[in-house]
């Protein structure tokens, strides 16, 4: 993820200054065959370039709308795709004309003239790789996951249907870009850490020794027997091994079925 950030304060949404409990993400895209961030995402910042017509939305109402969303995504001036949050992610943003602003982050992909694969796959790649960074940050799911589309198939969302005019085109749908996220998710998920199994005995523990002591714990190097020898185990080691117990600081290391509490 190639992820910026150029709040829109100048936007009559921002300047609103509602905030939200994010429950969901919607995706949207632009409708427009505009590429580059800089047609939305402004002032330039040394990275988007320069608006030839400086109709970006950070002004109180863009195109004379009421609109604003949390990010967009598309093409920077040197052409590389990138990420770009536009408003706090816990902001209401004015994204999905229905109740959805109350309670999902948004952003809209920058469409092109919806024909060139390369272009599709790079921000199809880059939409998963946020949401799963949204998701990660907001406690979400790949569930919590839908589109303008399914936004008024919901009851949630405006007429639209954005992004399931495009995904299509390119074989994929929103079923596939969820589960795009929930691979993201699952492979940044931490490794669980596994216990130890809980051992028998413990350091200073007074036991007695009925058997053979060894050299190491892996039971190399069998040494003498002793029958009913009280002792003190000094350290326990990893108990998987043959031999886990030291007793006496070096008397030798024992298994378990040779020592008893004493």
């Amino acid at each position: 993820m190639n992820l910026h950030k150029l709040i829109l304060t100048n936007n009559a949404c921002y300047k609103a200054g509602r905030t939200i409990t994010p429950r969901g993400i919607m995706v949207h895209s632009t409708g427009a065959n505009n590429p580059n961030l800089k047609r939305y995402v402004g002032p330039d910042d040394g990275l988007l370039g320069k608006s030839q017509y400086n109709n970006h939305w950070n002004q109180n109402t863009p195109d004379g709308r009421q609109v604003c969303v949390h990010g967009f995504i598309g093409r920077l001036a040197d052409g590389s795709i990138a990420s770009y949050q536009t408003l706090p992610w816990n902001m209401r943003g004015w994204h999905c004309g229905g109740s959805g602003n109350d309670t999902h982050i948004s952003f809209e992909i920058c469409e092109d003239g919806l024909t060139d694969a390369a272009y599709f796959n790079a921000v199809y790649k880059e939409a998963a790789e946020l949401c799963a960074y949204l998701c990660k940050q907001y406690g979400l799911t790949e569930k919590d996951v839908i589109c303008h589309s399914e936004g008024y198939k919901l009851g949630i969302a405006s007429n639209h249907g954005d992004v399931m005019h495009w995904f299509p085109r390119f074989g994929k749908s929103m079923d596939t870009f969820r589960a795009e996220v929930g691979k993201l998710l699952a492979a940044s998920a931490p490794t669980p850490v596994s216990t130890p199994a809980p051992s028998d005995f413990a350091v200073d523990d007074r036991v007695v020794l009925n058997g053979a002591v060894y050299a190491d714990s892996y039971g190399g190097g069998k040494g003498r027997s002793f029958q009913n020898r009280t002792c003190t185990v000094t350290r326990i080691v990893d108990l998987k091994r043959k031999c886990p117990y030291l007793l006496d600081n070096g008397l030798g290391w024992v298994p378990k079925n040779s020592i008893r509490k004493a």
